[in-house]
């Protein structure tokens, strides 16, 4: 479990706060009525199947998603006035990979913002920006090819390109997709000390057991905010069977609650009609 910290600090303004929020993009909603607040220093994870919204609420507060309804406020302040600066790390899904772009040139973008010579950067930025990455295990690799890193090292990459300008806020969209075990505890341990250090932690994940499970809160979505919570409180049944419109099953496993997945058995008339609407769909 990591640290216990879920609105620790709930009598300072929300870090991030959403008001009866519905976004989503071209004019389709893809999120509805979302309430959300985000104390300083919590460690919140976003929980639910492909296209439950999870990156659009993510995106809602970078700005990137289009807002139809309420308001996204960051510090206090709604995007609508002023983009915030925030550190977000995207799906290594997403990423050109034949980008020819080395580590170093991957972390220093993440000074844009704040650099108005791009691409020229002062020694102390490239010292700030070696600093960040010797302490994520990477400032060896600083003039490799991104491409040429292990996947832990490329999520490290892109975590210290946003570190680089010393947010107080990090965004992450599914940090631990597609890396083995090693890396994603590596990840996740990662992440905990980063929150630690007082950097509020917004991530969005599908793995309920490996890493939702483990986390201090946890907000279950299905185009809308379903419920939030420990994830004690909110792994029940019927929570996660409105979360995921299936039945699922919990036990406890040295006092943490667990999903079952239980094998799905078809008879034969079943098997039949089961390939039938398979092949019917294709």
């Amino acid at each position: 479990m990591l640290h216990p910290s879920p609105h620790q600090y709930e009598h300072h303004e929300p870090v991030v706060e959403l008001q009866s929020v519905t976004c989503g993009y071209g004019g389709v909603a893809v999120v509805e009525h979302a309430d959300l607040k985000i104390a300083r220093g919590d460690f919140v994870g976003l929980l639910g199947p492909s296209g439950s919204g999870k990156t659009t609420l993510l995106k809602s507060i970078l700005g990137a998603a289009d807002v139809y309804e309420g308001d996204v406020l960051v510090n206090g302040r709604s995007i609508k006035d002023k983009r915030p600066t925030i550190g977000y790390v995207p799906q290594l899904e997403t990423i050109d990979w034949e980008f020819p772009v080395t580590v170093e040139q991957v972390v220093m973008m993440g000074l844009i913002r704040k650099n108005r010579f791009f691409p020229w950067f002062r020694q102390e930025e490239r010292d700030h920006a070696y600093s960040i990455m010797e302490r994520l295990g990477i400032a060896e690799f600083g003039k490799r090819h991104i491409r040429q890193l292990s996947g832990g090292q490329q999520q490290r990459a892109f975590l210290a390109r946003a570190l680089v300008s010393d947010p107080s806020l990090l965004l992450l969209d599914e940090p631990t997709s597609g890396v083995d075990i090693k890396t994603r505890d590596e990840v996740m341990h990662l992440l905990d000390e980063l929150n630690h250090q007082d950097i509020t932690i917004l991530l969005t994940t599908h793995e309920i057991n490996a890493v939702a499970a483990h986390l201090p809160w946890v907000v279950c979505m299905n185009g809308r905010i379903v419920a939030e919570g420990p994830p004690s409180d909110v792994f029940t049944p019927e929570v996660l069977k409105e979360t995921y419109n299936a039945e699922i099953h919990i036990t406890e496993y040295q006092g943490m609650k667990l999903v079952a997945e239980s094998p799905h058995y078809f008879g034969r008339n079943d098997r039949q009609n089961h390939e039938h609407e398979t092949v019917a769909g294709d």
